[in-house]
């Protein structure tokens, strides 16, 4: 289907389209990415189906399964790191799309209780922690350190597409599911068949393992090696940094989440197409990723993240006087566009940085980082919002945007320069 290797050292997405091996990986984590989205809107689908435990109210359900797919990212998000730098990456990627293929078929045959639902759930996002920091640490061993950029750009802009198309297609593909396959199957086949799939195409994925230093089994624990990972961060302040701007990247887009159901009401729209914010921030980190897929060789040794952070920190402060409709998801593609510019060569920093015996612990570790990034922002953004007001969080989320850029490009800027 590809060529096996590239034929030519040549930078951007020209080059990637000639990596079989890339190409691969590529393809199966989009299909994966969407199979994560559509089996979440299966959860929530079969509660109806599922009845409600003695003493917890029905719409509680909903709150319970959330819970129960979110806790395994902050409980085992650096775990995955691990086992990662000590076993195959290709088979925690297929083996992970294995398992979760396999759970989603289990469903239709167990019991139609609550709590068995909610335990299925939480096994399948356990695995799924596996995944990430293994996908993360196999796209240096594919792809020539020229084009690690153009790769993430490509990474991102697929991971942001599967996260808008994903939830928007959900319902439809279960409805199309049920009809062709049957009521009682169909809706289990297509998602558990979507995980499989994904792991027969990264299945003939060829590339070399860097094996990990041979040391003592009782040397060897999880906590002592995620505290390795906590150690090399604290000397490695470039990798350290990089980790930083991507968790406060993710922090300001998890409050966006919250932000934008306010925002929604104050545009005339109704709160459940807040989606429409999220969506054009969305297209904008896609072309943002785009254009430094395309020409980021041209754009080497600018301050990427500080324009990044400076574009993101201006539409927070201007969103909050804007009243018409299309300029806010103008702005909010912009945003987008500025996130691109922070999170595509942060990503690609760290790859470039870390050495490869140390590639699970660190991006196991960043995975749990951003999991909490993504976390803590849903749970206060929204009191805060109800003390303070909305315009006073938003110029706020601007003033602080604006100084974590600055401080961490003045921190960073020389090394930057020469890596990116």
């Amino acid at each position: 289907m590809f060529p096996t290797e590239p034929a030519a050292v040549n930078n951007g997405f020209s080059a990637l389209l000639k990596n079989r091996g890339f190409m691969l990986l590529w393809i199966g984590q989009l299909i994966s990415q969407l199979a994560d989205k559509v089996f979440f809107v299966l959860m929530i689908a079969l509660l109806e189906f599922y009845p409600a435990p003695s003493g917890l109210a029905e719409n509680s359900m909903y709150s319970t399964l959330m819970v129960a797919f979110t806790i395994p990212a902050i409980l085992f998000g650096s775990a995955g790191g691990v086992f990662v730098d000590r076993l195959p990456k290709k088979l925690i990627m297929v083996g992970s799309d294995i398992v979760r293929g396999l759970l989603t078929l289990c469903l239709p045959f167990l019991p139609r209780e609550f709590f068995i639902l909610l335990l299925l759930t939480f096994a399948i996002s356990t695995v799924t922690q596996f995944f990430a920091p293994a996908e993360q640490a196999a796209i240096p061993l594919l792809v020539r350190r020229e084009n690690l950029l153009a790769a993430n750009a490509l990474f991102s802009s697929t991971m942001m597409g599967a996260l808008i198309v994903g939830f928007a297609i959900g319902e439809p593909i279960l409805s199309w599911a049920k009809s062709l396959m049957g009521e009682e199957y169909g809706q289990e086949i297509i998602v558990g068949g979507l995980y499989i799939l994904s792991g027969a195409i990264m299945q003939p994925i060829k590339f070399k393992e860097h094996k990990p230093h041979q040391e003592h089994p009782s040397s060897v624990n999880p906590w002592a090696e995620f505290t390795e990972s906590v150690r090399y961060l604290k000397k490695n302040r470039l990798v350290l940094n990089a980790m930083l701007q991507l968790t406060t990247l993710y922090c300001v887009f998890a409050a966006l989440t919250v932000l934008t159901i306010r925002l929604a009401e104050d545009f005339g729209l109704k709160e459940k197409q807040f989606g429409f914010f999220l969506a054009a921030a969305g297209v904008g980190m896609v072309m943002g990723a785009g254009i430094l897929g395309h020409w980021g060789d041209k754009l080497h040794h600018k301050p990427l993240p500080l324009i990044g952070f400076l574009a993101m920190a201006l539409v927070l402060g201007v969103f909050t006087f804007t009243h018409n409709l299309m300029l806010a998801l103008g702005l909010c593609a912009f945003l987008g566009v500025g996130a691109a510019l922070i999170g595509v060569p942060m990503q690609t920093l760290i790859q470039q940085q870390t050495p490869p015996t140390m590639h699970g612990k660190v991006f196991g570790f960043q995975n749990h980082a951003v999991n909490i990034a993504l976390s803590v922002p849903l749970a206060i953004t929204g009191p805060l919002t109800d003390v303070l007001g909305l315009r006073v969080v938003l110029v706020t989320m601007s003033v602080v945007v604006a100084a974590v850029g600055v401080w961490a490009w003045q921190n960073t800027r020389r090394v930057l320069q020469d890596v990116i």
